[in-house]
């Protein structure tokens, strides 16, 4: 049974824990290692007070915003500790961003500086327009980066500075000599993944942080024996706190790389000592659709952590590879719900409420529903400060999704007389079709259990009868040729006939964020292509 944290222990803000940690002897070998970059706890403790200082001496003053645009490395963590440590707010934002997509970021956060790789400058000038931002403060240039899509622009109006004159602010400026800082002040802005309109901005505080790494610590039971390992990017909750802070809380190793790959996923876990990764998304599915290798099970991972691994193959991917999988259900807003360590296991589930949380299932006028049956997915925590403090510049939204003294989390579920959480689809998700609900998250269950789909992502399309049509977008295993009326078939007896989809697209990749979750609105704005198998029509 994991021990509910005690409230007080996570009350620093982030630059006093990190400062705590460097001080920690037990702590000395915790390291982050970004591809061919690295760098040890006294070394990122050291960064954050000059890179906090030179901040400071720029005109800021805590509370102000400092946006961060570049891909995954060392310097990105070192302006994320020295922003936290001189009380500034960090918004880390999609170094693959477009520009109306990160003038929205910027503007709605009203940064007054950016932190910005050089590569990108050309997309910075095309985004800057109409914001807060005032100083751009340059990276040294990434080797490792793709090139830019657009040249250097330009950025008139706009002061610059180099960050390596950051780092080299002079070293008398030790945390105590920086502003104190309120751990329930905020320290991020994160925009969610926004795959269902507009990116919101969640505001998160340093102790919402910092609690959230320590739990995810005692969840996992990592010590320093263990090195990490993630593929996911810096702006996203998952890698920031699941992941390095995580890591370097239980003075472990932290590996990350840019990008995922399955067929080189398993040798870099032997060939870096990866006791432990996180996972989300189709990552799990990806992985077991790889063909069997002899050596699978030999490898060093003991544990990995995430959601969601579908039912089907939990089991048997666990005893292929050889380790043992803690499936929790959470978001950007409240961090880890629910959890199912394998102490308490029920297959198909998310676990049970977390002891961060309280968890229900709610009708429309947020009664709570009994057992079995299914709702919305809503959830408050049992300690101050252990949530997102509300949307950025969006009041709305976060009376929204507050109200009645919950957190919509817009998901549909169900709970089992135990407490167990089945997670079903997103709310509108949920595909309506001729007077029945469809829940696409069974159906893509169902579509991913045959063996030549290797991803799949289902959808409602508008139909002629009004309502919708189910849509599915599926990617073949490599070398098979996939027959949709074989698919259409596999369904059949496996779903209700009202939710076998109508419409079946064969393509070569999903659209995903880097957090591996299905852009489904860009399948919804391709809609039913001419390359598309219509099963009435057949």
């Amino acid at each position: 049974m994991t021990p509910t944290p005690d409230p007080s222990s996570a009350d620093l803000s982030i630059g006093e824990w990190l400062a705590a940690l460097a001080a920690d002897p037990a702590r000395r070998g915790a390291e982050v290692a970004i591809e061919d970059e690295r760098a040890g706890i006294l070394e990122l403790d050291g960064a954050a007070s000059s890179v906090a200082a030179g901040l400071l001496a720029l005109g800021l003053r805590p509370g102000d915003r400092v946006a961060v645009l570049t891909g995954a490395r060392i310097a990105a963590l070192q302006a994320w500790f020295g922003i936290a440590r001189a009380g500034l707010v960090e918004v880390p934002l999609n170094p693959a961003s477009g520009q109306v997509l990160l003038q929205h970021c910027l503007s709605r956060s009203r940064a007054r500086v950016i932190v910005c790789a050089p590569e990108l400058l050309g997309l910075l000038a095309g985004a800057v327009a109409g914001s807060s931002v005032e100083h751009v403060v340059l990276l040294d240039p990434d080797e490792t980066a793709p090139p830019a899509a657009a040249p250097a622009a330009g950025l008139p109006g706009l002061a610059t500075s180099s960050f390596a004159d950051l780092l080299a602010h002079p070293a008398g400026h030790a945390p105590a000599d920086l502003p104190a800082v309120d751990p329930g002040s905020t320290a991020v802005i994160l925009y969610t993944s926004g795959t269902t309109g507009p990116p919101k901005g969640a505001r998160l505080s340093h102790r919402a942080n910092v609690n959230l790494a320590r739990h995810t610590v005692g969840l996992m039971g990592y010590t320093p024996a263990d090195r990490l390992y993630s593929v996911f990017p810096l702006y996203h909750s998952n890698a920031r706190y699941c992941s390095v802070m995580a890591g370097l809380e239980a003075g472990a190793r932290v590996l990350m790389h840019r990008r995922f790959t399955a067929s080189g996923f398993w040798e870099i876990c032997r060939q870096e000592g990866v006791t432990a990764f996180n996972y989300q998304g189709a990552m799990m599915s990806i992985l077991h659709k790889q063909p069997a290798q002899p050596d699978d099970r030999d490898n060093p991972v003991r544990v990995a952590f995430g959601a969601p691994c579908p039912a089907e193959i939990f089991e048997s991917f666990e005893e292929r590879f050889g380790l043992r999988l803690t499936e929790i259900y959470g978001s950007t807003e409240l961090s880890l719900i629910c959890q199912m360590p394998p102490e308490r296991r029920r297959v198909g589930t998310a676990g049970q409420e977390s002891p961060l949380y309280r968890v229900a299932v709610v009708d429309e006028h947020d009664e709570a529903l009994p057992a079995g049956v299914p709702g919305e997915i809503v959830a408050r925590p049992k300690h101050p400060g252990w949530m997102f403090d509300g949307y950025e510049e969006d009041a709305a939204a976060t009376v929204a999704a507050w109200r009645n003294l919950w957190f919509h989390t817009g998901d549909r579920g169900v709970l089992d007389e135990d407490g167990y959480l089945t997670f079903l689809d997103r709310m509108k998700d949920t595909v309506r079709r001729r007077g029945e609900n469809v829940s696409t998250w069974e159906v893509e269950r169902v579509i991913a259990e045959h063996p030549d789909v290797a991803q799949v992502a289902a959808f409602g399309v508008d139909s002629e009868l009004s309502e919708e049509e189910v849509m599915v977008a599926v990617v073949p295993v490599d070398g098979v040729e996939l027959d949709p009326r074989a698919l259409l078939a596999h369904c059949a007896g496996r779903l209700t006939a009202f939710a076998v989809p109508r419409f079946v697209r064969l393509v070569d990749v999903l659209p995903l964020t880097p957090s591996q979750r299905v852009e489904k609105y860009k399948l919804r704005q391709d809609g039913v292509t001419p390359d598309t198998y219509d099963r009435e029509a057949s």
